[in-house]
């Protein structure tokens, strides 16, 4: 499995889009410091993937993740692959029994598949949005999850379907 984390807040991504001549469309911009954090791990092969909304990223939220992970699929033998970031080396992390950890290069996210569930997900989710609260994000947040498992399964989302690793 390949694992990444992905900020999402009240800020928008503003991004060009079509309209009609002589229709300028209008974007609100919005600008605040409030954030909520996904996690996600995705199975190459199958394209299962596996996602948790937490407000932070940190060790004990990485432990969160990890143990989730690992009760969703307590018959598997996982190798996590993730990247370098501090929490996901740390000392503090009990690894569930069947789990083992597999860091990525240095400077290398082109090779994490989950980069691309994220890139899914912001063209298509956020940008040109302005929320309100984070509230509001999370009502968007609570639904992204089954719309990329189903995304990822048809293999519309490129998260290494069919590689044989």
């Amino acid at each position: 499995m390949f694992q990444d984390e992905a900020r999402f807040g009240c800020i928008n991504d503003v991004r060009r889009c079509w309209a009609p001549k002589p229709v300028r469309p209008l974007c609100q911009a919005m600008l605040t410091h409030e954030y909520t954090y996904a996690y996600a791990a995705v199975e190459v092969k199958s394209g299962e993937l596996d996602s948790l909304i937490l407000p932070y990223v940190n060790t004990a939220c990485m432990q969160l993740f990890l143990d989730e992970v690992g009760a969703r699929h307590p018959s598997d033998k996982i190798v996590m692959v993730l990247d370098g970031t501090g929490w996901h080396a740390s000392r503090l992390l009990k690894l569930p029994q069947s789990m083992k950890l597999l860091p990525l290069p240095p400077y290398a996210p082109e090779l994490n598949p989950v980069e691309h569930v994220w890139d899914e997900l912001r063209e298509k989710h956020f940008h040109n949005r302005v929320f309100d609260s984070l509230d509001a994000l999370w009502r968007i947040n609570s639904k992204w999850p089954c719309y990329l498992r189903e995304q990822c399964a048809n293999g519309q989302v490129h998260c290494g379907l069919g590689m044989d690793y």
